[in-house]
């Protein structure tokens, strides 16, 4: 990659063992990671996007390394901490559903700092991206991360923030407080539907999106799962319904809209036609199972969209 990445991403990425339904106990390892799928996104569709993170001195680091590499998200910004592990979870399948054991108290990019940042690459970007669970994952990541929203403002680049809300990470009233300052210096919100209604305690979208829009973003992106997005801004608003599709796992659809939204939003799209894309990718990539592999490119949404 040339250049400085449009698009910045800062979080936590992690290797994810999923069980196997079929005969014995078999994990099938493969990515997880918000932003990482975020920036995954981002970069199948065509925007020039990298990592700000960090991962441990270990197999899994290298292996998420390489993922990012074949994906043609920058990893000049991604540190390796010799002292810390990367981040690992299982998924299991039971009765009640799926259940997610994490190991990730910890790990390296936890531990990530203020005095880790690119500051020039963040500078440079056009949007710097973060989520609630950026905030979340560790007092050192979250410092970090408010000190990147801070100086991106400075500098005139655009902030875009996911709630992903966590509650296995932080209570509510800390998640609350946190989460809704970084949002007063956002410009582009991307909350999801139950997080939102936990963090606001509204559960009607014009009083969500009102609420949103009188703490500073200039654009609120509203997932709203298979029925779209509520798009608005202080001058407009409208519901953008999605795409139907036969959906067979929605693992990572919200990230897939953001990365695919923000990219239509750097290429100098609208919101309300960016959201009509990030729609189409995110519904496409239901059809497949797990995060990242059914992630579709630029060519495919764009088939789609056209038929």
């Amino acid at each position: 990659m040339t250049g400085m990445p449009q698009v910045l991403a800062l979080g936590e990425a992690m290797i994810e063992f999923n069980q196997s339904t079929k005969g014995a106990p078999n994990y099938l390892q493969g990515f997880g990671g918000d932003v990482s799928n975020f920036l995954i996104a981002a970069s199948r569709q065509g925007a020039s996007s990298g990592f700000v993170s960090a991962v441990g001195n270990d197999h899994f680091g290298q292996l998420l390394l390489d993922l990012w590499r074949a994906e043609n998200v920058d990893t000049s910004t991604v540190r390796v901490d010799a002292n810390a592990p990367t981040g690992v979870y299982f998924v299991s399948h039971g009765e009640s559903g799926h259940r997610f054991d994490y190991l990730r108290a910890g790990s390296a990019a936890s531990r990530y700092a203020v005095s880790d940042l690119p500051l020039d690459a963040i500078a440079a970007a056009q949007v710097v991206h973060l989520s609630g669970i950026s905030l979340a994952i560790g007092v050192p990541a979250c410092d970090a991360s408010l000190a990147a929203i801070d100086h991106a403002k400075r500098h005139g680049v655009k902030v875009s923030f996911d709630t992903n809300l966590r509650l296995k990470l932080w209570p509510l009233a800390r998640a609350r407080a946190v989460m809704l300052e970084a949002i007063r210096a956002t410009d582009i919100c991307l909350p999801s539907w139950d997080d939102v209604t936990e963090l606001t305690g509204l559960a009607d979208k014009d009083a969500i999106v009102d609420f949103l829009l009188a703490l500073g973003p200039k654009v609120v992106a509203l997932k709203l799962g298979k029925e779209g997005a509520y798009v608005a801004t202080p001058a407009e608003r409208r519901v953008v319904a999605g795409r139907v599709v036969k959906a067979v796992d929605a693992t990572g659809a919200g990230d897939c809209f953001g990365g695919a939204f923000i990219a239509r939003i750097v290429a100098g799209d609208d919101p309300f036609a960016a959201a009509r894309y990030g729609n189409v990718a995110a519904a496409l990539s239901t059809q497949g199972f797990g995060a990242v592999a059914p992630i579709p490119d630029r060519a495919t949404v764009e088939k789609a969209l056209a038929e």
